[in-house]
């Protein structure tokens, strides 16, 4: 029985998640936020042939900024569901603002809570919806791109959807780490790149090394947009004792 009472509660969990993916206040959102973000920033758009106009697929991002989702979101022109950090949720200001507008919180901790976010995600791919993940985990601290998680595969193959590489700029520029307000009449790029088909590795779906192979042509891919130097090792939470621009500014 208590095993049968944790299934139950992981389940309600995610049926609350995909619950709130679901909500229309997206659209209403991007209708009001596009234009706006627009008067505020200067945008350059590239490759946004490459998003499909319907069903599913799964965009990552590189991860320099807060805004890399929000930019992301409004701009896609399409629903868009991102993972949050859970942390998002004890916030009064975040935790109904966000779900609404598509975020899937997940616990950074791992287990069956960061797994429930994972089979929300995988509800809303199969629903035809856009998915957005960041394979690095986390914001680079110091603006270089990290090694990817195997994450966005693992649902692409699992889905049977492709994986579309987003190239972000200038946002750690707009509001880097540490920065509350974020700066304005800066200009921000995003580029989306050509699709990762994932069916040419069908026959080899049982390989656990599958999901490095996709993963590091994902980040190798990224990098191509973005022009950031590549590190191999993960952005783990190391990386917040590297001082940011704010933090070496708040200091003088």
């Amino acid at each position: 029985m208590p095993n049968m009472a944790k299934h139950s509660d992981s389940q309600s969990s995610v049926d609350d998640q995909v619950k709130s993916v679901s909500s229309r206040a997206q659209p209403r959102a991007r209708a009001l936020l596009r234009p706006l973000s627009t008067k505020l920033w200067k945008f350059r758009f590239e490759g946004f042939e490459n998003l499909p106009e319907s069903g599913p697929a799964i965009l990552c991002p590189n991860h320099i900024s807060f805004l890399d989702s929000v930019f992301t979101m409004i701009h896609a022109g399409r629903q868009i569901s991102f993972v949050g950090k859970a942390e998002y949720m004890d916030s009064w200001k975040t935790k109904h603002l966000f779900p609404a507008l598509g975020m899937i919180p997940i616990d950074r901790s791992g287990g069956s809570k960061s797994e429930g976010a994972l089979i929300a995600a995988e509800t809303v791919l199969r629903r035809g919806e856009l998915f957005g993940i960041f394979p690095e985990g986390t914001r680079s601290r110091d603006g270089m791109l990290y090694k990817g998680h195997t994450g966005a595969a693992r649902l692409a193959m699992k889905v049977g959807c492709p994986i579309l590489p987003v190239g972000i700029i200038g946002t750690r520029e707009i509001q880097p780490p540490d920065m509350v307000m974020p700066r304005f009449r800066r200009e921000c790029t995003i580029k989306i790149g050509a699709p990762i088909d994932v069916s040419r590795y069908r026959d080899r779906a049982d390989d656990h090394m599958v999901l490095r192979e996709i993963t590091d042509e994902l980040m190798y891919e990224i990098q191509a947009l973005t022009g950031q130097e590549y590190r191999n090792v993960y952005a783990t939470k190391r990386a917040e004792s590297i001082p940011t621009e704010q933090a070496v500014l708040n200091h003088s």
